[in-house]
């Protein structure tokens, strides 16, 4: 396997980038990061936006962004959603048996009459902490007659995630999520050249959305990423946007961790929120792709792509990748001894 590595990293040897090999100092912690992660760009897809491009006509989502169409954006979303602190072989295997829910579903449902006051709208719907084992919720006077529970989703969070998405689309966007997105970007936008654009232009639309019940920081990045850098490669503010979107999981943490960047960059911390505070997994990830062309990998590449370089730090160590900086292989209390690795030399392998 490490041999088809090597070849592969060879390939792209030649390659010139922002951030030179020549004449940086080992002690520069941006430069044991950048030779640390060089393998992992080097064996990154270069078709990494025909991907996403691919997926989101696949699942009819470019055709529901060019239509404005919010209701197919919802059922897509909502498909990933229960993804979250799961596997996800068991979580489809779960809506496989049972199913999921659909725009249709409840904007049906919300057309009639409530009785409870919280699905009055998406600003009254707050901490109705529906369970599905205990069929309980904060307005149990009401829970008989409310059609939350309907859906049969595998626990009530998912339930909630589900109605408070749908209100925020319908209340706070007016129907149109795709034209917020776009009003969102525009007002945040402070021009072509501001090197605040790209995360300006992400805290615009991620901001708010981490507001909805049950559907967190992380995934929401993950599942922008995909929507506004595959579904419409024209709308530039919307590339623009996704390529800043960051996705800090335990596989990109522990390999900060491992090869010593953290302890480099003194931002030694705990997989979790500190991984996107300042100074945390995300900040390094980002200072590092603003050290970087990545056109080097692709000219239709953003030149500044945060998204790629987390992107293609996952795809190094997870088993679904090259499966080789990862618990599986290295047992972290005696340390790495993949001498194959292509970045072995490089890695303080902590």
């Amino acid at each position: 396997m490490f041999d088809s590595l090597i070849a592969a990293i060879d390939k792209v040897a030649s390659m010139k980038l922002i951030y030179s090999d020549a004449n940086q100092s080992s002690a520069d912690p941006w430069d044991h990061l950048y030779r640390v992660v060089k393998p992992a760009l080097a064996l990154a897809p270069a078709t990494f936006l025909n991907h996403l491009e691919d997926h989101q006509t696949a699942n009819g989502v470019s055709q529901a962004v060019a239509t404005y169409d919010s209701a197919p954006i919802f059922d897509w979303m909502m498909s990933l959603v229960p993804l979250q602190g799961i596997s996800d072989q068991i979580a489809s295997r779960y809506a496989e048996q049972h199913g999921g829910v659909t725009n249709a579903e409840i904007q049906a449902a919300l057309s009639v009459p409530q009785r409870c006051t919280r699905l009055t709208s998406y600003w009254h719907f707050e901490a109705c902490g529906y369970r599905r084992v205990d069929r309980t919720c904060a307005e149990p006077a009401h829970i008989d007659a409310c059609t939350l529970p309907l859906p049969r989703l595998r626990k009530g969070s998912l339930n909630q995630a589900a109605y408070s998405l749908a209100l925020f689309i319908r209340d706070v966007c007016d129907d149109d999520f795709v034209g917020w997105i776009d009003k969102r970007l525009a007002e945040a936008d402070p021009g072509s050249g501001a090197p605040e654009r790209g995360p300006r232009m992400r805290e615009a639309v991620l901001s708010p959305l981490c507001e909805i019940y049950g559907i967190g920081p992380k995934l929401w990045a993950m599942m922008l990423a995909d929507l506004l850098l595959g579904a419409d490669q024209n709308r530039e503010r919307w590339v623009t946007a996704g390529s800043w979107m960051i996705a800090v999981d335990s596989l990109v943490h522990n390999f900060l961790r491992r090869t010593g960047t953290l302890a480099r960059f003194n931002a030694e911390h705990a997989f979790g929120p500190a991984c996107t505070a300042p100074g945390g997994c995300a900040e390094i990830i980002e200072g590092l792709a603003c050290r970087i062309d990545a056109r080097a990998y692709n000219p239709d590449f953003p030149a500044t792509f945060p998204r790629f370089v987390q992107a293609a730090l996952w795809g190094f160590c997870a088993e679904a990748g090259w499966d080789i900086c990862n618990g599986n292989r290295i047992d972290d209390r005696l340390g790495c001894h993949q001498r194959g690795c292509p970045a072995f030399e490089v890695c303080d392998r902590r």
